[in-house]
């Protein structure tokens, strides 16, 4: 089997594998989460300490992974580098396990953080532009939804922003408890405009 075939085959399980997660804990433990108490769950098969929630909890997380790293082999990128990738993509996912396991938060690091995503989104929103100039013809379309698609992932981080401070931050403690559509709306937008991208690239077309 060629390395291609061989990558093919892990993208397509690890899609499958996705997939069944999602189904199984939206299909199974999404009505327990309405139905029942913290208490109560923690007395089934599904309770948050236990190997099948843990599971379930990294799931997608791992299967990105392997999705992503099956698709490189594919696309053909080198063995040397897909080993880089790889491994930078599961030493960042353990480094983010970590902070949720020690529940950890730190205003430094967090203002750091958003800082970097300002930064990050501005010189993105500058060689854009740069780019954006020297194109022509249905080029301009892939450019242009790749645009939306950051503002999009970019107003989300900041209602995001909010969120995740509050349960730390002490002057937020007494905000009401408020739906977070806003933020799973606007990431939906900017994935769908990131893939709409990639689909009008004239190279798919082509």
């Amino acid at each position: 089997m060629t390395k291609r075939k061989v990558g093919l085959t892990v993208f397509w399980i690890s899609v499958i594998w996705m997939i069944a997660w999602v189904i199984i804990s939206k299909g199974i433990f999404g009505p327990l989460a309405y139905s029942l108490t913290t208490e109560e769950i923690n007395q089934t098969i599904w309770a948050f300490t236990g190997p099948l929630n843990t599971l379930s909890g990294v799931s997608l997380l791992l299967g990105a992974i392997f999705a992503g790293v099956g698709i490189s082999l594919y696309a053909g990128v080198k063995g040397s580098t897909l080993w880089k990738i790889g491994l930078g993509l599961l030493t960042g996912l353990m480094i983010a396990l970590v902070a949720t396991a020690l529940n950890y938060y730190s205003a430094p690091v967090f203002g750091i953080g958003g800082t970097l995503i300002l930064l990050s989104f501005i010189g993105i929103l500058w060689l854009w532009a740069k780019e954006r100039r020297m194109l022509k013809g249905s080029s301009t379309i892939t450019a242009d939804f790749k645009f939306i698609s950051y503002v999009f992932m970019f107003m989300a981080a900041w209602f995001l922003c909010g969120k995740a401070a509050q349960g730390f931050v002490k002057g937020l403690e007494g905000l009401p408890t408020t739906s977070m559509m806003n933020i799973l709306i606007l990431l939906t937008m900017g994935w769908v405009f990131l893939f709409l991208s990639h689909y009008k690239s004239p190279k798919q077309q082509g």
